[in-house]
């Protein structure tokens, strides 16, 4: 029924190009084949990993935007092109070029390009008076008396990029000059923005707009680690806060949204609750990545965001908004110290846990891993959902824990990475798994949660050696210390050799 409504007079049924073939997009790209819509995926990757649910597929750098339009210009003139969309990358702008050059809906390109540049972004909602940090924007690492109009400690990060690539807290003077030139080596326009930090709890916000009204679809608590870096290990939908802070956050939002000028398309925020009230991070146009809107969302309310941001993308209203149930959804990541990957075990027993939906792996044999310094160099991801947000929460969180990475031996990074320790806990990273002793100090986790006991346990499911707490040397415990049970596996594994 769907199918034969899309098809126009003609027969052939309506076009979408759709930005991007990464795992991301997957849920853009199968709904739109359900849509019954002609599905052409643009990626400057041909082997990304949805290219084959596409009805066709074009090899294209999604920064190259005349290319782009080059691109959906032959497609309007060969069969018609009915929208253009993203979801989960930083290229809104792009789709706002094409939407905007092939009359197109879409978000206008100049609100585009506030809503992908944070330094544009900041100034908007200062125009606009909104509550967001104070910032200055660098094109090269600052010298001599170089003095902050803001407190220490600031946030440094590139003003066109996305997943906290280049992004860190910085505490002096000389930590800035690092982490600018870092940031300015992630940034395609060679500019970093420097901004004031705001200590509090985090969140994350998606929304759809059609004709000015904004739809919230969904706001989920941000699990965010290992400073001076922003690793978000996981998030959780709905927000644990109570509704009139949550309708606080969400007036926020909007309010921002609308000074971006977003009209027709979709808004993602990342909003702060600091010790003024919400503040806001920065809005994207587009919906998010990072499992919220293809996954976490629909999982909690059976709405479906992305189904609603094709159809805004066709220049309809969108339909199917109102939530039909009401779970909670945990999503958790699964991380590695550094070194090469020799075997991953668990997945399938991760997989059997009551109440888990997906486990993606992001790595596998023979893939070189680090501890990761921003959210595009984890390992996986779990996924559950429940009811109860304790069966949730437990469940994803278990179920990231059973996961197990094997690390190569000998490794130069690995061998690196055990031999650095901090005199003093937490002065160096990527910091040590356990704060301390867990033989002496009750209590300690590792980086995933893991006691002393499941941490041996994981140890002798990986090497069938059973650890008994006082049987083994110095050498092993410092290793279990520094890297967890993968430098105690570790260590067994160059022991056996040598």
């Amino acid at each position: 029924m769907l199918e034969k409504r899309e098809k126009s007079v003609n027969g052939i049924k309506t076009r979408i190009l759709i930005l991007g073939a990464s795992l991301m997009q997957g849920p853009a790209l199968r709904l739109a084949r359900e849509m019954g819509l002609q599905t052409v995926a643009v990626d400057a990757d041909p082997a990304a990993d949805c290219v084959s649910l596409a009805d066709s597929f074009e090899k294209v750098d999604l920064k190259d935007k005349e290319g782009l339009e080059a691109l959906a210009r032959s497609l309007s003139e060969r069969g018609g092109l009915g929208g253009v969309m993203t979801a989960g990358t930083d290229f809104s702008a792009s789709v706002a070029w094409v939407a905007g050059k092939l009359g197109l809906p879409g978000i206008p390109y100049e609100a585009a390009l506030d809503a992908s540049d944070k330094g544009r972004m900041r100034k908007r909602f200062k125009e606009a008076g909104l509550p967001s940090p104070e910032f200055i924007v660098m094109d090269r690492p600052p010298e001599g008396s170089f003095e902050l109009p803001f407190p220490w400690p600031v946030v440094v990060k590139p003003v066109d990029n996305m997943g906290s690539r280049g992004c860190r807290r910085v505490d002096n003077f000389d930590e800035l000059k690092a982490a600018v030139g870092e940031a300015l080596g992630f940034s395609r326009s060679g500019r970093a923005i420097v901004e004031e930090y705001i200590e509090g709890p985090e969140f994350s916000v998606d929304a759809l707009v059609y004709e000015g009204e904004i739809t919230i679809c969904g706001i989920a608590d941000r699990h965010i680690f290992f400073p001076p870096y922003f690793i978000e290990m996981g998030h959780t939908m709905p927000s644990s806060q109570d509704e009139g802070v949550i309708n606080s956050l969400l007036e926020t939002f909007c309010r921002g949204v609308k000074a971006l000028g977003i009209t027709n398309g979709a808004a993602k925020g990342d909003i702060k609750l600091g010790p003024r009230g919400p503040m806001i991070g920065e809005i994207a146009g587009r919906l998010s990545g990072g499992f919220m809107s293809g996954w976490t969302y629909p999982y909690s309310s059976g709405v479906l965001p992305t189904r609603g941001a094709l159809e805004i993308a066709l220049g309809r209203k969108p339909s199917g908004l109102e939530p039909r149930w009401d779970w909670v959804c945990a999503e958790r990541a699964f991380i590695s110290i550094p070194g090469k990957v020799c075997l991953i075990e668990g997945i399938e027993k991760a997989k059997a846990m009551p109440w888990v939906k997906d486990v993606f792996l992001l790595s596998g044999p023979g893939t070189s891993v680090k501890f990761p310094e921003n959210n595009v160099t984890k390992c996986g991801n779990v996924l559950s959902a429940a009811p109860r947000r304790e069966d949730a929460v437990s469940s994803a969180e278990a179920a990231a824990r059973s996961i197990l990475i094997r690390l190569e031996a000998p490794n130069r990074e690995t061998d690196a990475f055990l031999t650095r320790r901090g005199e003093v806990p937490g002065t160096i990273f990527p910091p040590d798994a356990f704060a301390g002793d867990p033989r002496t100090e009750a209590g300690l986790l590792d980086y995933m949660g893991r006691s002393l006991e499941e941490s041996l346990e994981a140890v002798r499911l990986l090497t069938g050696r059973a650890i008994e707490s006082r049987s083994a040397d110095s050498s092993f415990w410092q290793a279990l210390i520094r890297g967890g049970y993968q430098g105690a596996v570790y260590y067994l594994d160059s022991l056996g050799n040598r």
